[in-house]
């Protein structure tokens, strides 16, 4: 049954609606798998629910909620990923309660954000699995004792008797909290409606909204991406989603790649290092076994999309019948639920030659390719079933095609501001054109770029410009010199930031060394002045400082992005050995 192709989704205004019609009208489809490795070498254990025993899952997870906290209350969702994740999201938005997506505090570097998050979120009922119970059940005790649900122990039962809530489409449905790269993590309010219409604009880019797709992901749940296109999206059209733990994916990069193989017309998402992270990892005998040429879309998103990147990967696996236009470069952030811009599948890669100097005077003119001083970027699409618009960032002026400015977006995707921050939601989501009031209010993305031939070409992050003498600097533009100037620097594992000096802002490098060589082995002044040289040859910048630290010292976001603003945080306090340097 599961090789027809699914009807048509309905027009159901939330998730919750969505589950109960596929329940009714393809019980027996299979909706969910979750695929774990518990050894090593595992080829993968498959868990499965269909529609009719998801229904039934997050109706009786559903009813347990109701019976701990009131239509509003926020459940906060401390799971592991597995099939409870997928259904404790589901219950709290059946239960018209306000899910946020976390994870069990044992996940290594996170414990800081994660309560930081509670804080500010104040959930009056926590959900977790049976394996985490005893973590999680330590962290609660240690704050207000908030009531723990076991979602794997809650029977069928609960089910019975049990009469869903009507939900109002506009009401919050979770709060995404965002990733924290350039500040602390603040909750996005996403209503039902913002994640339903977010849902549709993504299968309708990918080409999904016609034709049978398998949703397969590592992603994990609490991330924007991943909450979207693994469990909202599969939900919208009806379609099969097949999950897998982000840890799998990091300890054998060749289990995502099986999975694409094993299921027919496959989307899946991620971001820019686990391409790079593929092309280099993944061993010519396991290439030997894969057949790739089933895939519909790989979406690369949520870092700076480079093209080179796309050209490894592509040629590594080219033999296994990956097809170069399945690429597709996007755009997107927690504040617009995800989705905003993306290249469409069966689309060449576009890519543009910039002038360096001219980007940083906020003009996107071409240079050549070969030119050592050109900025190489990918192009991120069109706008998926909303409004985009480059927006100089201090005038609010509307600016044309080819100048770079602030990235402002509109649509029904965009969601009703940060929780409790009523300041910040207005500046951010209340966004007018100078002389344009008739147009309406626009999320401000804090992200700057341009359009060029219709695409969309993401610059850089506003906060993280690197401004000396006057000059503007990308810090992604610096680091990829950095880690092209010498093998000994990790590639996507590096931060450049501006410090104070007597005379304005230096520029710092702080880059994690490869994991093929000791930093005790290493000619550390000698990797120095290569970057040196390279960045100011490129760039005709002067590093105040370059410092090399072990793999896994360079802080990054719930996301997977470097934390530029954490990176510069710990320098300045001296969290950096001297003899790094």
């Amino acid at each position: 049954m599961d090789s027809r192709r699914p009807p048509l989704a309905p027009a159901c205004r939330t998730l919750p609606e969505y589950v109960r019609h596929w329940a009714g009208t393809t019980p027996d489809r299979r909706a969910f798998t979750f695929v774990e490795h518990p050894a090593p070498h595992s080829r993968g254990v498959h868990r499965t629910l269909t529609w009719r025993r998801l229904d039934v899952r997050v109706r009786a997870l559903a009813a347990r909620l109701a019976e701990r906290a009131g239509p509003g209350a926020r459940v906060a969702l401390l799971c592991p990923q597995r099939l409870e994740y997928v259904t404790a999201f589901l219950a709290a938005l059946t239960a018209g309660l306000v899910a946020v997506p976390l994870y069990p505090p044992g996940l290594p570097g996170h414990a800081d954000r994660l309560t930081g998050v509670l804080a500010d979120a104040s959930p009056e009922v926590v959900v977790t699995t049976s394996g985490a119970l005893p973590e999680v059940r330590e962290a609660c005790d240690r704050g207000d004792r908030v009531p723990v649900v076991v979602a794997d122990q809650v029977p069928d039962e609960a089910a019975e008797d049990w009469n869903p809530v009507e939900v109002d489409p506009g009401a919050v449905a979770y709060l995404q909290y965002t990733s924290g790269s350039t500040r602390a993590p603040a909750g996005v309010e996403i209503s039902h409606a913002n994640v339903v219409a977010n849902a549709r604009q993504a299968l309708t880019a990918y080409g999904a909204d016609q034709h049978p797709v398998t949703c397969v992901g590592w992603l994990p749940l609490y991330h924007d991406m991943g909450l979207v296109l693994s469990v909202a999206a599969p939900v919208v059209r009806g379609t099969l989603s097949v999950l897998m733990d982000p840890v799998a994916f990091l300890h054998e990069p060749v289990r995502w790649l099986r999975l694409l193989a094993a299921h027919p017309h496959a989307i899946s998402a991620a971001p820019n290092f686990a391409y790079d992270y593929c092309a280099s990892a993944v061993t010519a005998e396991q290439k030997a076994e894969l057949r790739l040429d089933g895939i519909t879309a790989l979406i690369n998103g949520s870092e700076p999309v480079r093209p080179g990147t796309a050209d490894r990967f592509h040629a590594a696996f080219a033999e296994q019948g990956l097809a170069p236009r399945t690429h597709c470069p996007s755009y997107g952030l927690a504040e617009a639920t995800v989705f905003v811009s993306a290249a469409r599948p069966e689309e060449p890669l576009r890519r543009f030659a910039l002038d360096r100097d001219a980007l940083a005077a906020g003009k996107a003119l071409p240079a050549r390719p070969d030119d050592p001083r050109a900025v190489l970027l990918a192009g991120c699409g069109t706008a998926a079933g909303q409004r985009v618009r480059i927006a100089d960032p201090v005038s609010r002026a509307a600016l044309a095609e080819g100048e770079v400015g602030e990235i402002w977006v509109q649509g029904p995707n965009v969601g009703r501001g940060y929780w409790h921050r009523e300041q910040e939601s207005e500046r951010v989501f209340g966004a007018v054109f100078a002389g344009e009031e008739e147009a309406g209010r626009w999320l401000r993305t804090g992200d700057l770029g341009t359009v060029l031939e219709g695409q969309l070409v993401v610059t850089g992050r506003l906060k993280d410009l690197i401004v000396v003498d006057g000059r503007n600097h990308y810090p992604q533009d610096v680091e990829a010199t950095v880690q092209d100037a010498h093998p000994a620097v990790r590639r996507d594992r590096l931060a450049a930031f501006p410090v104070p000096g007597a005379a304005g802002e230096r520029v710092v490098v702080v880059a994690e060394h490869a994991r093929s060589v000791r930093l005790a082995d290493l000619d550390v002044p000698g990797v120095a002045r290569a970057v040196r040289g390279a960045v100011a040859t490129r760039h005709g910048l002067r590093l105040a400082d370059v410092v090399l630290v072990p793999p896994g010292t360079v802080p990054r976001t719930s996301s997977g992005k470097v934390s530029r603003a954490l990176t510069r945080a710990r320098y300045l306090e001296g969290a950096y050995p001297e003899a790094a340097r």
